[in-house]
């Protein structure tokens, strides 16, 4: 049976970007929470095996198992595999040095670079409406970003730079998937790049483990499960939306980081970082409100 990719669905595919922000940015507090107590082969090893679990599930619901497992281009998820394991280890050395918020806003330069490759490869048509909303959601990355740098020590730097290389392959890998969303399904998106990441975090082991207490192992099994079901949601948004749609509805995400960062850690962000929160919350509210509604004449009595 061939696949049919879904039927494009605005609404739903901003729908899911939003549960997938709130589910990833859980899984980061989970992550961050773990960088202590676990190598990242062992975070990368987790959080990937888990994930197997209700991607595998998310296949029995929808009748594609063990359909789904055939694939066509396996040269296609294994170059996915490798961006995505690159991006997931950057994202994991950021965390490890960062609070999650300014973890967060790093990765959301992802989305902003992510527009033009959209239009160049997928032919997506950017408007300046979209444009200018997601370069004010990009100021205020900035604005946190700048709190963010004078932070004392040489972990931010690194965790920093981790950031923003992580932001690039974002990029990259999301216009990549979403043209296999063409010829490839979801589940079966999902899983291949669990089971490469899986064996990815595996060939670590040689090179020294970490003795894992219950705690320490349940954060990564919740880890795993928040990251598995992110991807599916992620996937299954940039299946049914452009890619430029979603693009600003990733900043909901960095409203979710400091409040795990206040409950989990105790740390909230300074004047900068709420200009940044007000600024991307706008940027949000520019795409869910388009200009022809927005600016539309009033008619006379």
């Amino acid at each position: 049976m061939s696949y049919a990719p879904p039927v494009e669905s605005p609404n739903s595919g901003i729908g899911l970007r939003l549960l997938a922000a709130f589910l990833i940015t859980a899984m980061s507090a989970l992550i961050r929470e773990a960088s202590d107590k676990a190598t990242l082969g062992q975070i990368i090893f987790w959080r990937s095996s888990i994930a197997i679990i209700p991607i595998c599930i998310y296949m029995a619901i929808r009748g594609q198992f063990p359909a789904a497992l055939r694939t066509r281009r396996p040269g296609a998820h294994v170059l996915r595999g490798m961006l995505g394991a690159s991006a997931m280890a950057l994202s994991f050395i950021s965390l490890a040095y960062l609070p999650v918020a300014y973890a967060e806003a790093l990765g959301f330069l992802g989305p902003v670079l992510s527009l033009p490759v959209a239009a160049y490869f997928l032919r997506e048509r950017i408007t300046a409406w979209l444009v200018a909303s997601v370069t004010l959601g990009f100021a205020g990355v900035i604005a946190i970003l700048w709190e963010g740098m004078a932070m004392p020590g040489e972990g931010a730097m690194i965790g920093i730079a981790a950031g923003l290389g992580l932001s690039v392959l974002t990029a990259i890998y999301r216009v990549y998937v979403k043209t296999m969303t063409r010829t490839e399904s979801t589940a079966t998106i999902s899983f291949y790049f669990a089971l490469f990441t899986t064996f990815v975090g595996l060939a670590t082991l040689p090179f020294g483990w970490k003795s894992l207490d219950l705690y320490a192992t349940s954060v990564l099994i919740g880890a795993g499960l928040l990251g598995g079901l992110a991807h599916i949601a992620a996937i299954e948004a940039m299946a049914r939306a452009p890619v430029s749609l979603l693009a600003p509805f990733e900043f909901t995400a960095l409203v979710w980081a400091v409040i795990f960062d206040f409950v989990l850690f105790a740390t909230l962000p300074g004047v900068p970082g709420w200009v940044g929160i007000i600024a991307i919350t706008l940027a949000g509210l520019m795409v869910v409100i388009p200009p022809e509604r927005l600016f539309r004449p009033r008619r006379s009595l």
